[in-house]
């Protein structure tokens, strides 16, 4: 029989260590693919879960002791009453808009500006800076945001306005429109950035000024994103929750002006939870709330992708 040479033998464990390697880098691919599904449903996973817990604990509420009529209809929260305890969430619903509401008018403007004047004029260092420090704001804490309106939006509104208290829906909207503004910034100018340079190339080689491709191309050609921005920082508002606790007021009042005090749903969630006996009438409400917030979010990001969608056929 013929025998093996060195050079074969030497060869065909080679060939065997090859061979072993694409096996390992096979099954390193396939877990790896693996997890990267997992991670990629988790949101999915998550989300639903959250949902059903909602539910779950809510449900007793509206098969019980719900009301449409005076949860969407009555502004009288108040679920700890001895005689009769009532259950409106219109002062709730309506705090929550004007806040939210108020806070857009702040921020969108602002953000919107910066991130106009961050991606289209601004460079070198300049950009670098303002991008750092646009992210370090949105690095802050809410209740740090809280502290502030407590401690200085308070007294200055009450000395400006002349009004006898300064936790109010100007204070909360006002810090809630500076805690939405970073993350719409930041959003709004990658939009921007997101735009080709031939755009704006073109429009110079017409003569257009920068300011004129800016408002007539770049505007116009990164709209998807900045209408996601702003509803991202609406989202954002809606369910603040420790901020508008701190600088509301948290009083539960139906608003006729912007210095008149209120209470939010998350606000309301926030604080009395932890002292409601659990699976009382007082608890399930409060799950219901957070129901309706879910699906008030739920319907902020259907109306988005609608939006954007629309656009993208237009």
């Amino acid at each position: 029989m013929p025998t093996r040479t060195t050079g074969e033998t030497s060869g065909s464990s080679g060939v065997a260590l090859d061979i072993d390697r694409r096996d390992l880098a096979w099954y390193v691919d396939k877990a790896v693919a693996g997890l990267v599904f997992v991670a990629g449903i988790s949101a999915i996973i998550f989300i639903i879960g959250i949902f059903v817990f909602i539910t779950r604990e809510g449900i007793g509420f509206l098969t019980s002791a719900f009301d449409f009529k005076e949860f969407f209809g009555s502004p009288a929260w108040r679920p700890t009453s001895e005689r009769k305890a009532t259950y409106g969430a219109l002062a709730l619903i309506a705090g929550t808009a004007s806040v939210t509401g108020l806070a857009m008018i702040v921020s969108v403007p602002f953000s919107l500006g910066a991130a106009i004047f961050i991606g289209e004029f601004a460079t070198g260092k300049t950009r670098e800076a303002l991008k750092i420090l646009v992210e370090l704001l949105a690095a802050i804490p809410s209740v740090v945001w809280g502290f502030i309106g407590l401690s200085i939006m308070n007294p200055l509104i009450i000395e400006t306005f002349d009004v006898p208290i300064g936790l109010n829906i100007l204070n909360s909207g006002i810090i809630l429109g500076l805690m939405a503004a970073p993350i719409m910034t930041t959003i709004a100018e990658d939009a921007l950035k997101a735009v080709p340079d031939s755009y704006r190339e073109a429009a110079e080689a017409l003569g257009a000024t920068r300011w004129q491709v800016t408002r007539r191309v770049v505007i116009p050609a990164a709209k998807n994103g900045l209408v996601a921005a702003v509803l991202l920082g609406v989202g954002r508002g809606f369910g603040e929750t420790m901020a508008v606790l701190m600088a509301s007021g948290h009083s539960v009042n139906m608003p006729t002006s912007v210095f008149d005090s209120v209470r939010a749903l998350t606000a309301t969630i926030a604080a009395e939870l932890g002292e409601t006996a659990m699976g009382s009438d007082h608890y399930r409400a409060l799950f219901t709330l957070g129901i309706l917030l879910f699906v008030v979010t739920f319907v902020i990001n259907l109306t988005a992708d609608l939006v954007v969608r629309g656009i993208r056929k237009r």
